[in-house]
């Protein structure tokens, strides 16, 4: 029998080693495919070259900047889509006055980090925030964190930086979501909160909420047996069918 197709979207200068734990746990009934974001520079950018090579109908699931993406190819091809799961992620546009010049100004001063000192100086300072204040003293999930971005590069951290900081606001995109949706976060996710989480699930109709106990923004590598099996509940009937 051939396997369906599931699209694992990576966020902010994530690999796929970000999905490292799924990929196991699922690639006996799926066909699972990560995407490479390479240099583009906007979320939808992202999301054409997401539809470019996949195949006619898959899942999809996005975590952090790639749900985001993923959003964004529901909003282009939404009869492509079978199933949608998005993690630790947001849905709005950039904030206006104050609070979106704090966003950007702290996005673009760990850029400068990234172009002066290097991406692993960057990425000892950016992971601190981006896990529960428990696992910081987890020596391996830090360096598995650290080292999948120091895999990346100052040209594509720009390139993202760029498709964040001028994202759409996809409030409205979220009602005529209509397929069977998860909605995922980090029950400690300082970046993109439960609260926020909570807010999108309430627009998506008949969607699923998910809060991971004792978890950051990184969740699919800080609880990876949680989100394992949140994913497999969210994909089991289907494949099945």
């Amino acid at each position: 029998m051939n396997k369906q197709t599931l699209i694992l979207v990576p966020g902010l200068l994530c690999d796929g080693a970000v999905w490292e734990a799924q990929i196991a746990a699922l690639a006996d009934k799926w066909d699972l495919q990560v995407p490479n974001h390479g240099t583009a520079d906007t979320l939808g950018a992202m999301a054409e070259a997401i539809l470019a090579s996949a195949p006619p109908r898959f899942a999809l699931a996005g975590h952090s900047m790639g749900g985001r993406v993923a959003l964004e190819v529901w909003a282009r091809a939404p009869q492509r889509v079978t199933r949608l799961a998005l993690l630790d992620t947001g849905y709005e546009g950039l904030a206006g006055g104050e609070a979106g010049e704090r966003e950007r100004a702290g996005r673009l001063r760990l850029l400068e980090v990234a172009q002066r000192e290097g991406m692993r100086p960057m990425a000892l300072a950016w992971a601190r925030g981006m896990v529960h204040p428990d696992r910081l003293a987890d020596a391996a999930l830090m360096e598995s964190i650290h080292a999948m971005l120091e895999r990346s590069n100052p040209l594509v951290f720009a390139a993202q930086i760029n498709a964040l900081l001028n994202r759409p606001d996809r409030t409205a995109l979220l009602p005529t979501i209509n397929v069977p949706t998860l909605v995922l976060c980090g029950r400690e996710d300082s970046w993109s909160t439960l609260e926020r989480h909570q807010a999108m699930a309430a627009q998506i109709a008949g969607s699923v909420l998910v809060d991971v106990p004792d978890c950051g923004h990184m969740c699919t590598m800080e609880q990876p047996e949680a989100l394992s099996q949140a994913l497999r509940a969210w994909l089991d009937d289907l494949a099945q069918r």
